[in-house]
């Protein structure tokens, strides 16, 4: 129990496993964050699903008993082991997709927004319940998804939202019934990790870094990032390929 990792195919899978409702501990969050930092090595691995065990929760955020032991010197350096793993998530050199299985809360709801893609359950609930335990948090990753209002009535209130309403507001691509969930995600990331291995990487790296920058300064990024791909074998196979009616062969370089 803690956090397992699995591999399928061209799929790595990064499950948290901590019962009864996969609220984690500060152990945790480092391990998650080195299993993301981790996944560019695994070789042929080319996309990552990340889910929760069983079907009571995706995450519950933070174990709050390791909460109540801790003091308050403590906490900034425990802050920063719980940065460390939003940021790497968030800059994994693959694609990544959350399987939100049930409540993703707190930090579990954090977990979810810093992954490419987000496919939830129809039992899944997302919310940032700092407040009703003297916290808060949380607000900078989700206000890159929520409308403002709804983002500080979900603060300033505690209350989730289930995952219709998040689907509604675009934080997750698709809702599907519980027993389908895991199908789904992993046909989507056996999909994505078809694609060029160089092609895949770049791409993540160039979505990331035009995020937050203004249209023209990111296309100009992105427009990089095609010249170094068009340079390589993988992009010329790629377009004969297309050519040739044929499925692709990545030589990854």
């Amino acid at each position: 129990m803690g956090i397992d990792i699995s591999f399928n195919g061209k799929v790595a899978e990064i499950t948290i496993d901590v019962p009864p409702v996969n609220a984690i501990t500060l152990a945790n969050y480092a391990e998650i964050g080195e299993a993301f930092d981790a996944a560019d090595s695994w070789q042929g691995i080319n996309c990552v699903l990340f889910t929760g065990a069983g079907a009571r929760a995706f995450c519950a955020g933070l174990d709050l008993k390791e909460f109540l032991a801790a003091t308050v010197e403590e906490d900034p350096a425990r802050a920063r082991i719980v940065r460390r793993c939003f940021k790497s998530i968030r800059d994994c050199a693959l694609p990544t997709i959350a399987a939100v299985n049930g409540p993703a809360l707190g930090a579990g709801t954090v977990l979810a927004s810093v992954c490419d893609i987000r496919l939830a359950s129809e039992t899944a609930k997302f919310g940032m319940p700092e407040i009703n335990v003297g916290r808060c948090g949380g607000a900078s990753h989700m206000g890159r998804h929520l409308p403002q209002g709804m983002l500080r009535k979900m603060f300033f209130t505690g209350e989730p939202i289930d995952a219709a309403e998040a689907y509604r507001f675009g934080f997750v691509q698709e809702v599907l019934a519980p027993e389908a969930l895991m199908e789904a995600a992993r046909t989507l990331a056996a999909k994505i990790a078809e694609k060029s291995p160089l092609g895949l990487r770049l791409g993540k790296q160039a979505l990331n870094q035009i995020e937050f920058l203004p249209v023209d300064e990111g296309y100009q990024i992105e427009q990089q990032f095609s010249t170094i791909l068009m340079k390589t074998e993988d992009a010329r196979e790629a377009t004969a390929a297309v050519v040739e009616k044929r499925k692709p062969v990545w030589k990854g370089r």
